[in-house]
């Protein structure tokens, strides 16, 4: 029977409210962790009592199985911190840092590289993972270096030709690691009002073209060149396709949204659906950029 530890764990919280989806159900333990020395006990303290272990960020590439997830899951959201150092033109900012805030604590300082990342409604950490981008360009662009810890809280680095970065995706998808920072090169020395301009521009673009209002985990599918996901999803006829309250949003084709009240089961049977669809029409067969968490029935 696992005890309860000492540490500041929390049983049988709901994910729900840990992802952009709005949809999850129990981890069975759940952690906050503000240090990466929190971190270490955490993994040593699941470690002593057997237990799977998984690592959050800001759930927002992510679909939690309305099953909940057994084990240990840590969250890094809390990991917080940006450094600048002006004279390499380098940034470091720990794994649970809101992208969109890196992006305008770098525009404030006048520092191009980042203004992509405005829109992103993801952490430093999940950018490395998932090799995040927007607007052309991406976190490979930018990364110097990393580090990490395993679930056995062994410290690892990382760097771009490790990490194997490619669209969307990084060697991390394929082993079990937690970002706990990243070091960024960006390009300080601009005028601060002009970034600051720009990065507001991006983020202009991003809400009149996504539906921001709505729960969601960003793009669904990865892009097939030469299409877009999008472009193959509407034509295939599919916006406002729904399953239960999952909706194929009729703002942008490429998100599938939670109308209210969607589970998982939903979100993941309206993309199979879209799969199975636009196979059947283009013989193109999407694969998703949203990681699944959880056991999910089928």
């Amino acid at each position: 029977m696992v005890q309860q530890s000492a540490l500041p764990l929390k049983q049988s919280v709901s994910l729900a409210s840990f992802t952009s989806y709005r949809v999850g159900g129990l981890a069975d333990w759940f952690a906050l962790p503000k240090t990466v020395e929190a971190i270490s006990k955490h993994l040593l303290w699941a470690n002593q009592h057997d237990l799977p272990i998984t690592f959050l960020g800001a759930g927002s590439n992510l679909l939690v199985s309305d099953r909940g997830v057994r084990g240990l899951v840590i969250c890094t959201r809390h990991l917080r911190g940006v450094t600048f150092d002006d004279e390499a033109g380098t940034l470091t900012a720990a794994a649970g840092e809101p992208l969109p805030n890196l992006a305008w604590k770098a525009a404030r300082r006048g520092w191009r590289g980042f203004e992509w990342a405005v829109g992103i409604p993801g952490t430093v950490g999940g950018a490395v993972f998932m090799n995040a981008g927007a607007h052309g360009a991406c976190t490979a662009d930018s990364l110097v270096t990393a580090a990490g810890v395993t679930p056995t809280g062994d410290g690892m680095d990382l760097n771009p030709k490790t990490l194997e970065f490619a669209y969307r995706t990084s060697s991390l998808q394929s082993r079990l690691c937690m970002v706990t920072q990243a070091q960024f090169r960006l390009s300080p020395g601009h005028d601060p009002a002009q970034v600051i301009a720009d990065t507001q521009a991006a983020l202009e673009k991003r809400r009149s073209t996504q539906p921001y209002h709505l729960p969601s985990c960003g793009s669904v599918f990865r892009n097939p060149a030469p299409y877009t996901a999008g472009w193959l999803i509407e034509q295939t006829g599919l916006k406002a396709f729904q399953v239960g309250q999952a909706q194929v949003s009729p703002m942008h084709a490429n998100f599938i949204v939670n109308v209210g009240g969607a589970t998982a089961d939903n979100v993941l049977n309206l993309i199979r659906s879209v799969q199975d669809r636009v196979q059947e029409k283009w013989d193109i067969r999407l694969h998703p950029e949203v990681r699944l968490l959880g056991s999910f029935e089928g």
